[in-house]
Order: structure tokens, then C-alpha cells, then sequence
């Protein structure tokens, strides 16, 4: 019996592994992430409107932005911001976690490729009952009351072969989420990254802000004293003097409020370099740069370079591979299981040839009926990756948009600055031409103040301009993925290595 049993499961086991390399389900093949494939160029491309001024692009038309995108502003108070965010951003590490949770879970997935083995020994010491009847010991006599005791040593294997390769596919799913969560991964530094790069060009912006505001309260007040002592001496009327120490109070509490912004701004850098905001004080530097001229590339190359595109794809993968998961189910499972070990009531012969004891066969399971739910289930999958397919789409689209978007906007601000320059020195024009008049008589204070008022306008909306000149210019290099490309996406390979706990924590 020993032999026909060993027979059976080699026989069986040999079956196992020649149709193992089945899988069922459907083939994975990306779908085209646009129904018309991408121009040549973008619509907003500076070659597109070579009569734009001073907004010019990096040549040559196809590069690309590597590694730490924020250097090509040539900031270095920027770049040391940047370096602290990539070690102490919380929202970064948090991401990272995720990321090693999920190669967690391809490791998980891989283990069932294998055999379950285990052992269960036990000591049982036992008394039965002295009424019982009809108990008899081995030479006959009665034997209610007798001790005993049993000794196991067991041991247990049990192996489910991948003959549909569901478990191939679970560890394809893994894989591709495993992937789709390091894509997550560098969304969230480039999201961050760009943040501080964002609230750094805001409060600079305040800074200049406050630099016109300083500036015109300088002004005000040397208008204010002009016009007292044109006053005092009779030459000029009370209401003059009011309006000028009216401008005065506007402008220096519109300068006070400004406080406010920057300080929400700093706070904000804090958390984002992981610090707390008292710990942060950015020195005061008015905003003064112009946006860099960045490289575009070609538009067939941002589904490479934006980690969101090549999470959406990988998730689409993983869809794709739950769909092969649930065809399985349609068919039977074969399990090869084996038991032995020893037992024995006298501990010395517990390793005795004698005690031992053994079990081997293989067991198949079918599901013959289920009310449809195999069915439904593929078809449930098959929905979900249908929507995941229209949403890899949607994300391809909205990522030509914010580049596209982001072009036209460095391209209007390009123009609307030199308008605005325009605008400010007509300003600055007609605040002269009001004092001549007004200190010669001829017209009266009310026309200094409105010249007055004209100029600050136009000298907070140039400085507002171009902070927005460059925060556009960071949500430009944003839009197209950073510094990123699909190449520094880990290959289900090595998502699917072992990692050692000293590399986890030098992540930290």
C-alpha cells in the first residue's frame, strides 16, 4: 500500500508540474492612451508663436528636465529648501511606507508558488473511567481506571499546484501595484517639491509686495510733509493735508496686512521641509528673477515622464491580471498533501521505527454549481478594468492640458509683463505732471492722490504678475513630470526583491 500510494502521488504531482505553466485569463496588452496620437508639438509651444516677445524655449526641442529639476533656477537658498523636503517631507515617507506595504505583498503572493509544511507535537495523559464495562486490557482483565499516555511527533505537507495560474496572476497583481504605488511615490515628492517651490516664489512675491508698499509709503510720507508745511505757511487749504495723510494711513495698513501671507507662507515651507514653523525664518528677498526657459521635449514623451500616467497604466496591469484571477475559479483545485511522523505511549520509542505512521494522496475540488457567481465576477472585474482603461485615458488627457495650459499661461504673462512695464512707467509719467501742477498751483491735491493711487496699483499688479510669471513656470515643470521619466519605475523584478530591514531604515 505504501508503494501504490507513493506511486499515486508522484503520478499525480508529475501531471501537476506539465500543465502548471498554464494561465488562463486574458493577455495584457497597454491600450493606446489617446484616440488620436499626440501632434508633433504642443499648441502652446513657443514655435508656435514666434512673434512672443522675450517667452523663449530650451533648445534643443527634444530634452528633457533630469534628476533635481528645481537647479535650473539657480537658487541656492531654493535648492538647500528642496534637499531638507526630500529627507524630512512627511507626506514623502508616508508614501514610502505604502510602497514597501506593497512589495510586502508581493512577497506574500509568492509563497503560495510553494509547499505548507508543519508539525503539531503533543503529550496527551489520560484516565478512564473505572464504570465503564466491557473495557479489558490486553491480557484480558478489566482495565476501567487505567492510565495512559501518547506521545506524537507529527509532521504535515501540503502543496497546491498553480495549475491555472491563479497564483501567477496574484503575484502579477501584486507586482503591478507594487509598482503603481512607487509611481504614487514620486507623485507625491514631485507634488511636494513643486509645492515648495510654489510657496518660496509666493512669499518673495509678498517680499516685493512689501518693497512697492515700503516704497510708497516713503513717498507719501514726504508728500504728507510737503503738504503740511504748504499749510502751515498758507498756501495750500486743510483738505489737502487730510487727503495726503489719508493716503499715508491706506498705504502703511495695506503694507501691514501683507504680513499675513508671508507668514502663512513660511509656515508652510516648515511643514513641508518637516520642521515645525518656529524653527524657520526665510530671510526677506523680494522676487526679481524671470522665469527660466524650460525644455519642453516632445508631446509623445510625457507618457513617460509623468509618474501619475505610470500609475494609472500599472493599474490597468493589476486590473487586468484580477480578471485572470477570477477565471480560475472556473477551474478545480488539486491539492497533494502528506502526514506522518511517530506516536508512541513509551517516550524511548518515540523515534523508533515502529512508531512511525503515514498518509499520502491527492484531493481535487470543483465548484459544479454556484448560481452565476464565477460569472459575475469575471464580469465585475472586466467592468473594473474597462473603467481603469478609461481612466488611464482620462489621465493622458488632463496631463496634455495642464502642459498646454500651463504654456499658454508663461506665454500671456510674458506679454501682459511687458504691457504692465508699459503701464507702470505711464503711471510714474503722470505722478510727475500732477506734483508740477499742483506745486505750481495750477490743479489741486486731489489729482496728486489719484496719480498717487494709479502708480501703486500698477506697481502691485507688475509685482503680482511676476510671481505668477513664476509659479507658472513651476507648474509648467510639474505638468511635465519633474525631473522623472519612466525608466526610474522599479521592473516587477525589483519590486519583487527581498529588502533588508537596514535598507528600510536608511530610507527613513
Amino acid at each position: 500500500m505504501k508503494t501504490v500510494g507513493l506511486k499515486t502521488i508522484l503520478a499525480t504531482a508529475v501531471t501537476a508540474f506539465a500543465i502548471a505553466g498554464c494561465t488562463v485569463g486574458p493577455k495584457y496588452r497597454q491600450p493606446a492612451a489617446t484616440v488620436q496620437p499626440p501632434a508633433s508639438t504642443y499648441k502652446e509651444s513657443p514655435t508656435q508663436f514666434p512673434n512672443s516677445g522675450e517667452w523663449k524655449v530650451a533648445d534643443p526641442q527634444d530634452a528633457m528636465l533630469r534628476g533635481k529639476w528645481w537647479e535650473i533656477y539657480n537658487d541656492p537658498e531654493l535648492n538647500a529648501l528642496e534637499d531638507q523636503l526630500n529627507v524630512n517631507n512627511q507626506n514623502i515617507k508616508q508614501s514610502f511606507e505604502n510602497f514597501m506595504e506593497a512589495r510586502t505583498l508581493v512577497a506574500q503572493a509568492r509563497s503560495q508558488l510553494y509547499p505548507t509544511i508543519g508539525a503539531t507535537p503533543s503529550y496527551q495523559r489520560s484516565r478512564g473511567s473505572a464504570n465503564l464495562t466491557g473495557s479489558t486490557g490486553a491480557t484480558g482483565s478489566t482495565s476501567g481506571g487505567k492510565q495512559t499516555q501518547l506521545f506524537v511527533l507529527p509532521g504535515a505537507v501540503s502543496w497546491e499546484p498553480d495549475l491555472w495560474g491563479k497564483v501567477r496572476n496574484t503575484i502579477h497583481q501584486a507586482q503591478y501595484n507594487a509598482q503603481l504605488s512607487a509611481a504614487d511615490l514620486e507623485n507625491v515628492r514631485l507634488t511636494e517639491q513643486a509645492s515648495l517651490a510654489t510657496f518660496l516664489f509666493e512669499l518673495r512675491g509678498q517680499d516685493a509686495l512689501q518693497k512697492v508698499f515700503d516704497e510708497t509709503v516713503e513717498a507719501d510720507q514726504k508728500s504728507v510733509d510737503l503738504t503740511r508745511a504748504r499749510y502751515e505757511t498758507g498756501v495750500d487749504d486743510q483738505i489737502s493735508l487730510v487727503q495726503a495723510e489719508n493716503a499715508l494711513q491706506s498705504a502703511q495698513a495695506a503694507g501691514t496686512n501683507l504680513g499675513i501671507a508671508r507668514a502663512q507662507f513660511e509656515h508652510a515651507i516648515a511643514v513641508l521641509i518637516g520642521t515645525t514653523p518656529s524653527t524657520l525664518s526665510i530671510p526677506v528677498k523680494p522676487l526679481n528673477a524671470i522665469p527660466p526657459a524650460v525644455p519642453l521635449g516632445v508631446p509623445s514623451q510625457l507618457l513617460e515622464r509623468r509618474p501619475d500616467i505610470a500609475a494609472s497604466e500599472r493599474n490597468m496591469a493589476a486590473a487586468n491580471a484580477q480578471i485572470g484571477i477570477a477565471v480560475a475559479a472556473y477551474y478545480p483545485t488539486l491539492t497533494l498533501s502528506a502526514d506522518g511522523g511517530f506516536e508512541t505511549s513509551v517516550f524511548k520509542k518515540l523515534l523508533s521505527f515502529s512508531s512511525r505512521f503515514w498518509s499520502v494522496g491527492p484531493s481535487v475540488s470543483e465548484t459544479l454549481y454556484d448560481a452565476g457567481l464565477r460569472r459575475a465576477t469575471v464580469q465585475q472585474f472586466t467592468a473594473v478594468y474597462n473603467a481603469d482603461v478609461a481612466s488611464y485615458r482620462e489621465t493622458v488627457l488632463t496631463a496634455f492640458q495642464q502642459v498646454e495650459d500651463s504654456l499658454a499661461t508663461e506665454r500671456i504673462l510674458s506679454t501682459q509683463i511687458r504691457q504692465q512695464l508699459e503701464a507702470e512707467q505711464s503711471a510714474e509719467r503722470f505722478l510727475e505732471l500732477a506734483k508740477a501742477r499742483y506745486y505750481t498751483g495750477v490743479d489741486q491735491y486731489l489729482n496728486v492722490l489719484v496719480a498717487q493711487t494709479t502708480l501703486l496699483t500698477e506697481q502691485q499688479q507688475l509685482a503680482t504678475l511676476r510671481t505668477q510669471a513664476m509659479t507658472a513656470s513651476v507648474q509648467l515643470i510639474e505638468a511635465l513630470g519633474g525631473g522623472w521619466d519612466l525608466s526610474q519605475l522599479p521592473t516587477p523584478a525589483q519590486v519583487s526583491e527581498r529588502v533588508s530591514q537596514s535598507k528600510v531604515d536608511s530610507q527613513k
